[in-house]
Formats: structure tokens, sequence, C-alpha cells
């Protein structure tokens, strides 16, 4: 499967309706540390209303300490397994 991987700044959310979502930012308390957060994002219908959408966000990392090519790389194998096929990445520097 192929994994598209996207510049969350450049580009506008995906139309797929699921995707994951990589962050990553130096640490508050030590400039040499990187954190990492990934989460998986679905839109799922809305029993009630079908033509309503609400968006579920699964934490997959919160704030570990990873490096950004390590983050990518761990989303990148989960998408693979999950069968997702966009990641969209931003970094706080």
């Amino acid at each position: 499967m192929s994994i598209q991987i996207v510049n969350e700044d450049n580009e506008k959310l995906s139309d797929t309706g699921e995707y994951i979502a990589v962050r990553t930012c130096k640490d508050p308390f030590d400039s040499t540390m990187t954190l990492a957060t990934i989460e998986r994002v679905v839109e799922k219908t809305v029993v009630k209303k079908p033509t309503d959408s609400a968006w579920h966000v699964k934490t997959l990392v919160n704030e570990k300490p990873m490096s950004p090519d390590a983050a990518l790389g761990f989303a990148t194998r989960y998408a693979e397994r999950k069968h997702i096929p966009v990641i969209y990445t931003a970094s706080d520097s």
C-alpha cells in the first residue's frame, strides 16, 4: 500500500475520512530533546443524523521523546498495517 506523507501546513486535510497526524516539538525543559505526538483521526457518521459526521481522535503516542524520523517511521508502519492512506506531519521548531 502506498502511503502519502504531507506537510500539514501546506495541504488541506484528507478527504478520505481517515489519516494519521504526526506532530513534533522541542521539549520546553530540554532544548536538545524532541517530543512526538501521533494521532489516528477517523471521520464517522453520526447515527441519529446520517448527513452529519464527527471526528474521532485516538492518541497513539503523546509527547514521547522521539526524533522526527522515528515518529514518522512509527506512523508509517502503523498506517501500512491499518491501511490508512495519508500521514500529515507538522513540526514546531
